[in-house]
């Protein structure tokens, strides 16, 4: 299919169509068309652009890269298709980055696929395609892991997540970032750094921090930060921006 880039969807449309055909060579699982369409409603809340709050919670979890002893992203298929070069740009601004696959939907063939398009990128190393250890008492594959990288992280950037895992690796003392345009999901709520953001825009913002204050240092553990305010912020900016959209679609008065 041809895209115009006259459309006024245009980025939206070339999205749409990677992941498509993302989904035509096995790299997405159907179920993972839906997840990115929830997302990108809830990216037309928000405007289509990083909030301020959103751009505060990446410059903090670019610091905690930068401080972490054994930093990890998780990479599922949906992260892979979308941003496989941001995450590449991520593992140079921040040298030690694990980069680890993690699937939901598991077949080593799909996990073969996903670090086959990481290292295609420019990640040249990449863990979890034969894990070696588990999560406890989490139920599906994602409890799979790679003990050289989850296994022993101390800090996971887990994109596009599930609340569960959040949750589970938190249970074993690990930090967790999360980028997800939605402020309600158990995965936003759950995280102790909760990114409201597009994942590409996110991962390039923490990229181009990590690389401005190369060889900066900071204390780790890092202090708390306020998920809770940030979720809130999130909130608001979409409640402003259906507000203005509900009065601009008012019938004028007579």
């Amino acid at each position: 299919m041809r895209l115009s880039r006259r459309h006024p969807r245009y980025a939206s449309l070339v999205v749409r169509a990677e992941l498509a055909d993302a989904v035509r060579t096995g790299l997405v699982v159907p179920e993972g068309l839906i997840a990115h369409g929830r997302g990108e409603a809830f990216d037309y809340f928000l405007g289509e652009r990083t909030t301020r709050s959103a751009r505060s919670a990446e410059r903090t979890a670019a610091r905690w890269l930068a401080s972490a002893r054994h930093p990890v992203i998780s990479v599922n298929g949906n992260v892979a298709a979308l941003a496989a070069r941001e995450i590449a740009r991520l593992a140079r601004a921040r040298p030690g980055l694990g980069v680890e696959v993690n699937l939901f939907h598991r077949t080593p063939a799909r996990a073969r696929r996903v670090a086959r398009a990481l290292r295609t990128a420019g990640v040249p190393d990449v863990l979890g395609v034969r894990p070696s250890a588990r999560i406890p008492r989490l139920p599906s594959d994602r409890a799979a892991v790679d003990r050289r990288g989850i296994g022993r992280a101390d800090l996971c950037l887990v994109p596009l997540e599930d609340g569960d895992r959040v949750a589970a690796l938190q249970a074993r003392g690990q930090r967790v970032i999360s980028i997800d345009l939605n402020p309600l999901s158990r995965t936003s709520r759950t995280a102790d750094l909760p990114i409201v953001d597009e994942l590409r825009r996110a991962l390039g913002h923490i990229a181009e921090d990590l690389e401005t204050n190369a060889g900066r240092s900071y204390a780790w553990p890092p202090p708390p930060f306020d998920a809770r305010g940030a979720l809130a912020a999130s909130v608001r900016e979409m409640e402003r921006r259906l507000s203005r959209a509900a009065r601009a679609s008012r019938p004028a008065r007579r």
